[in-house]
């Protein structure tokens, strides 16, 4: 069991004393500092996983999107589709070395206590990302988390090369919308750390706003939803 301090360990147990039976989680800047979606994009260029040309097309579109000019569930998509043509079990083994040595480290304890100890209680619990799925499959297996419970920007494989094609993007509506796609009713919980998580927030009984940005947090104070900020960690986007 992970060692936490008294605050660490009375947020863990008040989630616990409400015994849900379906919690989902946002992943970036909530289960962890930082963005993994986004670093694994830098790092796959620097890598040299994709070509020179989608190096090129990707680095001048995340401008555009930084810009304003690209809205933020289409950036995810082709944050993902950008891979395609490589075999799948390739690029699902850079995922993995990238999160151990970009991502691991900043993983908040008492989240990944949390998440261990609602799956160990019975909690269907789900992750719900608008990052690639290749590098939150790789996270999840931190957690404890089976791949039939990751809900994140996917594209389509054919004979295991990756597609140009997306099957889904949770990015703000999204959210919601792929859970109601698994789910028969809401989950009874959610936690979430920035304004695209607000729908998904939302559609639960018991909000929890989590190491939240500027943004999140004037919704949560003006809606009254519980928040938690993990100790020694800067807020994620």
């Amino acid at each position: 069991m992970t060692q936490l301090t008294s605050t660490q360990s009375e947020f863990v147990e008040s989630v616990l004393r409400i015994k849900p039976p379906v919690a989902a989680f946002d992943c970036d800047g909530t289960l962890w500092s930082g963005d993994a979606g986004e670093g694994f994009f830098t790092w796959s260029m620097q890598r040299g996983i994709v070509s020179k040309d989608i190096e090129h097309w990707a680095c001048a579109r995340h401008a555009d999107y930084k810009a304003g000019n690209v809205p933020e569930e289409v950036m995810c998509g082709e944050m993902c589709t950008m891979y395609h043509g490589l075999r799948e079990e390739d690029l699902q083994r850079a995922t993995d070395e990238f999160f151990q040595l970009g991502i691991a480290p900043g993983i908040f304890p008492e989240m990944h206590e949390l998440v261990r100890r609602l799956c160990a209680a019975g909690t269907d619990v789900w992750a719900v990302s608008s990052s690639n799925h290749w590098i939150i499959r790789s996270a999840m297996r931190h957690f404890g988390l089976p791949a039939d419970r990751i809900l994140a920007a996917e594209a389509v494989v054919e004979n295991g090369i990756i597609v140009d094609r997306l099957i889904r993007v949770p990015s703000g509506s999204g959210k919601p919308e792929a859970l109601r796609e698994v789910l028969a009713s809401p989950p009874d919980c959610a936690f979430g750390n920035s304004v695209w998580d607000r729908e998904m927030l939302a559609m639960v009984k018991h909000p929890f706003v989590i190491n939240p940005n500027p943004k999140l947090k004037e919704i949560a104070v003006a809606s009254g939803w519980a928040m938690y900020q993990p100790e020694s960690k800067q807020a994620g986007g």
